[in-house]
């Protein structure tokens, strides 16, 4: 259900009173963005590849490419719904103790597992952290009234960047100047994840979330759900939990659900930003899962201190903030030139992973891989908007999960046909340019959906002016 201006702009205008809710809100704010930076307070993680490949653990490129790195794609697949509704039905906070958890079970593994299969569980456990990420994300909305989500959405993404690169930084820092081996930097990270893990035990658990737990008093200035407002009659009444089983099957909020979803599905806009974002997604995670090896390839150097990944991931979060910052300025019609902001971005990352693929200048593939990332990260929160324009709270979430399952259907295929030994078991060289002819697919597919009937309809999830 789409949301009107008027009711937009009421909901954006109740506003807390100060005193002593505002100063609790403060406090949720500052602790919760805290945790999330400590959370991304990982330098070792740069530096993951060459660590495997080094004489610490002395992997052959060939089983950290298609042995032990496809577990990832596997074990996100697996373990995505999962999480996705039990974040929900638990309501967020014991998903972020399990997420700790798995991060403490990675670095543990990484330390002191010395085979493959140990290595393939650890993959296992990081595919966890990646699905727990929707805790963090869906927890801060629960704390506050609706007039607060724009200013706490922002706020915890900043701490979360923040924490990416500052210990991006201090990985390469500590690598290049420090001198300090890779194992140990891995030790700091053990440390650094286990104190964010108890700063998630003193985490407020929320009382309410946005499907299971739907039924529990709504904090003041909070919105009624737009599933109620779908069907008024069967709405409950304020306080009360929904009864189970519901009446009529018909009547339930599942049901409801998909039956505006396929309403809105028949819209062309959000056609095409979902088709980019499957695409792109799948693209994204895997170039950055196998990239570490292909810089390992194109500079083999046994000399640690000549290693910067950590470097060109710093800059690649720095370039991403600031143009996921940027495009919150961006002015033009969507509706009418999306489909050729999306041809030129997509043509952009398929020259620079082109670029990574035929160069043997690390320094060349370091910065394609920086330009690359900002790219991406360039259209995230464009698409995020546009596709959020005309849903409600509750099909965002749906849409949006659905999009990211299917980008991770279409991963894990790439990945088990081109990456695994029992595919094709490709070398990184082979399977980069693999994810060229990818972005070109994604280009042919997004200029079929701009073509579609009514994309150019100036009214059809149009950003208000």
């Amino acid at each position: 259900m789409a949301l009107s201006g008027p009711e937009v702009e009421k909901q954006a205008s109740e506003e807390p009173q100060p005193g002593g809710e505002q100063q609790s809100w403060w406090w949720l704010v500052s602790f919760l963005c805290f945790y999330g930076f400590m959370a991304q307070m990982r330098p070792g993680e740069s530096f993951i590849t060459p660590y495997l490949l080094g004489p610490d653990k002395n992997f052959t490129q060939t089983q950290v490419t298609n042995e032990i790195t496809p577990v990832l794609s596997y074990s996100y697949l697996a373990v995505l719904v999962p999480v996705f509704l039990l974040t929900d039905y638990l309501c967020y906070k014991p998903v972020l103790l399990l997420q700790g958890l798995s991060y403490v079970s990675v670095w543990l593994l990484l330390l002191f597992g010395s085979t493959v299969l140990h290595m393939q569980f650890m993959e296992f456990f990081f595919g966890i952290t990646m699905a727990a990420r929707i805790a963090y994300s869906s927890y801060i909305f629960s704390l506050v009234p609706p007039a607060r989500y724009q200013r706490m959405a922002s706020y915890s993404r900043a701490s979360v960047l923040l924490g990416v690169f500052t210990s991006s930084v201090l990985g390469q820092l500590l690598v290049t100047m420090g001198r300090v081996p890779f194992s140990t930097l891995n030790y700091i990270s053990l440390a650094f994840l286990t104190f964010s893990l108890v700063l998630a035990l003193f985490l407020k658990r929320p009382k309410r979330s946005l499907f299971f737990n739907r039924g529990a008093p709504v904090r003041a200035g909070a919105a009624p759900s737009e599933l109620d407002q779908m069907n008024p009659g069967q709405a409950q009444a304020a306080g009360a939990k929904p009864g189970w089983p519901p009446a009529a099957w018909q009547d339930s909020t599942f049901v409801r659900m998909l039956r505006e979803l396929g309403r809105v599905v028949q819209l062309p806009q959000l056609r095409l930003w979902s088709v980019w974002w499957v695409f792109s997604s799948a693209g994204y995670y895997l170039i950055v899962s196998y990239v570490p090896i292909l810089w390992n390839v194109v500079n083999p150097t046994t000399d640690t201190t000549k290693v910067y990944n950590g470097g060109a991931d710093a800059a690649s979060t720095l370039l991403g903030a600031l143009t996921s910052f940027t495009a919150g300025f961006v002015k033009i019609r969507w509706a009418l030139w999306a489909g050729l902001v999306i041809a030129v971005m997509t043509l952009l990352q398929a020259g620079l992973v082109f670029l990574m693929y035929k160069t043997d200048n690390i320094w060349l593939c370091y910065a394609a891989f920086v330009l690359f990332r900002g790219s991406y990260q360039f259209l995230v929160p464009i698409a995020t908007f546009q596709i959020a324009a005309s849903l409600s709270q509750e099909l965002r979430a749906l849409v949006f999960g659905i999009n990211t399952f299917l980008a991770t259907i279409l991963k894990t295929i790439i990945t088990l046909i081109v990456s695994d030994k029992r595919g094709l078991g490709l070398r990184v060289h082979s399977q980069a340019f693999l994810q060229w002819v990818l972005l070109m697919g994604q280009l042919s597919v997004g200029a079929d959906e701009s073509r579609a009937p009514g994309l150019t309809d100036l009214g059809a999830c149009q950003p208000p002016s």
